[in-house]
């Protein structure tokens, strides 16, 4: 069965003037639109850009439900080789899951020039773990949903209305376990911006990242905007500073 696409949350691509790319990659529940502005600014300034939709992301929580972690990591490394036919500099932006996607392409492509993480789910719980895996057992298909944690209230996120369980298990346990043991090993200059009053993802968890990355890591500290801060209120200091960011790592 073929699910329709919610409006404006469509993959986005766009052809760049010179040899510097970038991968843009949207959260879990999330869709494009998300991250869309993002991809916008990078391709006004002359990068190349592939935005993919992810698996049972932006249709319907049911067409989630059934997808994995090993899903959302094909559609960003195909993204990433249908970026590289058209450059050979390549940058990845993710948000949330975005972020956890965007280190594990680090962990396998060194030479990616540099990578920004917004708000990035770093490491896998126990407890929620557990916790996931035993409602799963007792027939419990979703759980309330996570989106839209955003402080400006004339902004909404177009995400899901539930968090699937299934695939929430799949991001902690084939995704975050064992890629957070990964981070010593990756080199590549990281740029990772945190917003302080986040009520998805801890912001202990990118201090974790900070602390355990291997490579150069700088920190943009967002004191007004919650989670999805690419629709926030500091959406403009994102901009500016990974777009910076990019053009100094594939100068």
């Amino acid at each position: 069965m073929t699910h329709a696409v919610i409006p404006g949350a469509e993959a986005w691509s766009h052809i760049g003037s010179g040899d510097v790319g970038a991968l843009v990659i949207h959260g879990f529940t999330g869709n494009p639109s998300s991250m869309r502005e993002v991809a916008e600014v990078f391709g006004a300034a002359g990068f190349h850009v592939e935005l993919p939709r992810l698996a049972g992301h932006g249709t319907t929580v049911e067409e989630m439900m059934d997808t994995r972690w090993a899903d959302w990591t094909r559609d960003a490394e195909h993204a990433l080789a249908q970026l590289r036919i058209r450059c050979s500099k390549v940058v990845v932006v993710g948000l949330s899951m975005g972020g956890a996607i965007t280190l594990w392409l680090a962990s396998r492509h060194i030479d990616l020039a540099g990578i920004v993480c917004i708000n990035p789910t770093t490491q896998s719980s126990a407890k929620k773990l557990f916790g996931a895996r035993l409602a799963v057992k007792m027939g419990k298909k979703s759980l309330p949903a996570i989106g839209s944690d955003i402080a400006d209230p004339a902004v909404k996120e177009s995400s899901y209305d539930a968090t699937p369980l299934a695939a929430a298990v799949s991001l902690f346990a084939d995704g975050l376990k064992p890629l957070s043991k990964k981070y010593p090993a990756i080199t590549i200059p990281l740029l990772l911006i945190t917003s302080t009053n986040d009520h998805v993802v801890n912001p202990q968890e990118s201090a974790f990242l900070m602390g355990t990355y291997g490579g150069t890591a700088e920190q943009v500290m967002l004191e007004r905007s919650f989670h999805v801060a690419t629709q926030d209120y500091e959406k403009d200091v994102i901009h500016t500073r990974a777009l910076e960011f990019a053009k100094r790592v594939t100068a």
